[in-house]
């Protein structure tokens, strides 16, 4: 069973020897990887929906796996007790969502040792909230799968060194918040798939930008001042390059 690029991503994050909890397991590609690879001898397979949990059992079955892997119908956290896993992963749904399943789940993150987590969208949201959390970001990979870009974050119980994106302190604005939307450890590492990312989009909002300026009307007025500070961000995330 091959995993794709953004999966393979996020199943490398895993620490060896890890208790797993995999929320929105899907058809549990993921879960049964690890076990095969001998990343961890146990993973939760938990998902909210039933179809896919049925399909998922019946996947570890056929590999054998089902004394390694039990599933659960879980909404988020949910189903999950406090210091049952050491790694949570939560891959594949919106920024917003993401956000929503550890919000809800906070008192389930006891124990926990690190979060992969795979946003769709809205990485800022995530990042920020990882902070309020306590769990600093040790690493990222942003990747190019079937045409589309993603970003995998992993995420530890912060320490008092801090990690990547919590040594940000007493910075601009403008520079905390492009570390927010692109990942300061992408930044400083200068990662190139970021940096493809980061051209496209310049090239992007510079086509809104002379747009705007050609549009007279008070909506393309206001509309132009938050692009122009989405480009004074975006500037500030290249000068790293």
């Amino acid at each position: 069973m091959d995993l794709s690029d953004r999966l393979q991503a996020v199943a490398n994050m895993v620490t060896p020897g890890n208790i797993v909890a995999d929320i929105g397991c899907d058809h549990a590609y993921v879960s049964i990887y690890l076990i095969k690879r001998k990343i961890t001898d146990k993973v939760i397979a938990m998902d909210v929906n039933q179809g896919p949990l049925n399909i998922a059992r019946t996947n570890i079955s056929k590999e054998g796996f089902s004394d390694k892997i039990e599933t659960r119908l879980s909404n988020g956290l949910l189903k999950l007790s406090p210091n049952e896993a050491d790694s949570i992963i939560i891959a594949g749904m919106g920024g917003g969502l993401t956000c929503k399943i550890l919000q809800e789940g906070i008192d389930k993150l006891d124990g926990v040792k690190e979060l992969i987590l795979q946003p769709q969208s809205e990485l800022d949201l995530v990042r920020k909230l990882l902070k309020r959390l306590d769990f600093s970001i040790v690493k990222e990979k942003m990747l190019i799968d079937d045409g589309k870009y993603y970003v995998v974050i992993k995420a530890v119980k912060e320490t008092k060194e801090g990690g990547e994106l919590n040594q940000v302190n007493n910075y601009e604005d403008n520079v905390e918040e492009a570390h927010y939307l692109y990942g300061r450890y992408l930044l400083v590492h200068k990662d190139p798939i970021l940096h493809q990312f980061l051209l496209q989009q310049e090239k992007v909002l510079n086509n809104i930008k002379t747009k705007l300026e050609e549009t007279p009307t008070e909506n393309a007025r206001n509309r132009l001042e938050e692009v122009k500070r989405e480009i004074r961000i975006l500037d500030i995330a290249l000068s790293y390059y």
